[in-house]
């Protein structure tokens, strides 16, 4: 347990097991809340990745009142940070009023100079702290509300990307849903591999599925039974968010990705679903031009720092330049060479 002196501040607490469902059911019933702040990815972090993870709720007699998951992630080369929340678009605090909030944070601060950390990060969807030093001018979320009718989403795209998904489908591509991951994990790491970037492990897409269960759904497409592209989404109130995919070499001649994301964007209408969260794309990138071109507008992301042994907000991403060389080798890597060593190296970046 981890408390907060001062008084009438409500008590900080660790998530245990048993406190799990209390949770969710928070996070549940807070709007500002989002799937990245369900508490299952305390599990994903620590199986998949081995990280530490300090999942923080504020309470006061016997109610939850906020939440904050953070995890640690210290690297020779990458550094050593506390963040909220690592591997996922957001996290941040989620509270009923300010002085949970303000408990919260406190307490975080706190922990991140107990461990001694480089940095901490809290990553927000609106900003919080202007005077913080920050980064909100790299990357964008991409959100769009989707019709009840099919067909007026196929017409809201913009022409030309809709040419691509007709192509698609007089390709005669097949969207199918898969149990598992077998199809899914060759066309996400060749895709992955193909942009220059190390891709995850097969395993911890396994544990994805195995902690979100439905709400992590994977849809498979093929042409006459050859894999053309694969994505994993995930499932929360009225939203879907795909959230990792890609596509073989063959999907770029059918336009398959494009096919996938209508697929997928179809399937989701038809079960209910209102908001198409895109997710997360660094600015000027080939994927954040992707998602213009389906007619989305970027979103601002606000990601605040307090500076706890580094001097400046931490710069590791694929488009550091210093990072331009080993960029240009993953391209050229053999694709089981980069599966084998990708989840190595992944697992640090957050």
């Amino acid at each position: 347990m981890l408390n907060l002196p001062h008084a009438g501040a409500p008590e900080i607490k660790l998530l245990t097991a048993a406190d799990v469902s209390r949770w969710d059911a928070f996070v549940a019933a807070m709007p500002q809340a989002g799937f990245y702040h369900r508490a299952g990815w305390a599990e994903v972090i620590r199986r998949a990745f081995g990280h530490r993870t300090y999942f923080l709720y504020a309470e006061r007699d016997g109610v939850i009142e906020g939440i904050l998951p953070l995890a640690r992630i210290r690297s020779f080369l990458f550094g050593d940070s506390l963040s909220s929340l690592p591997f996922c678009v957001s996290g941040g605090v989620v509270a009923v009023d300010p002085a949970a909030e303000a408990a919260l944070e406190a307490r975080a601060i706190a922990l991140a100079r107990e461990l001694q950390v480089d940095h901490l990060e809290f990553r927000n969807l609106a900003p919080r702290h202007l005077d913080w030093p920050r980064k909100d001018q790299l990357y964008v979320n991409f959100r769009k509300q989707l019709d009840p009718d099919p067909e007026k989403n196929m017409l809201a795209i913009p022409r030309k990307q809709r040419a691509m998904v007709r192509k698609g489908i007089e390709a005669g591509l097949l969207g199918e849903i898969d149990q598992d991951v077998a199809r899914f994990y060759p066309a996400y790491s060749e895709s992955v591999r193909n942009l220059g970037t190390p891709v995850f492990s097969k395993k911890y897409f396994e544990i994805l599925r195995e902690v979100f269960g439905p709400d992590c759904e994977v849809l498979t497409i093929t042409q006459n039974g050859r894999l053309i592209a694969s994505v994993l989404s995930f499932y929360f109130r009225d939203q879907v968010l795909p959230y990792y995919g890609g596509g073989t070499a063959a999907a770029r001649e059918v336009k398959g990705n494009d096919f996938m994301y209508w697929e997928l964007m179809r399937r989701a209408t038809e079960r209910g679903v209102r908001i198409f969260d895109y997710g997360r794309s660094k600015r000027d990138t080939g994927a954040y031009s992707f998602k213009k071109n389906w007619g989305f507008e970027p979103e601002p992301l606000h990601y605040e720092y307090v500076l706890i042994k580094s001097t400046a907000v931490p710069d590791v991403n694929p488009l550091n330049p210093k990072y331009e060389r080993f960029v240009k080798l993953w391209k050229r890597l053999p694709l089981g060479v980069t599966q084998a060593v990708g989840p190595h190296l992944v697992k640090y970046l957050g």
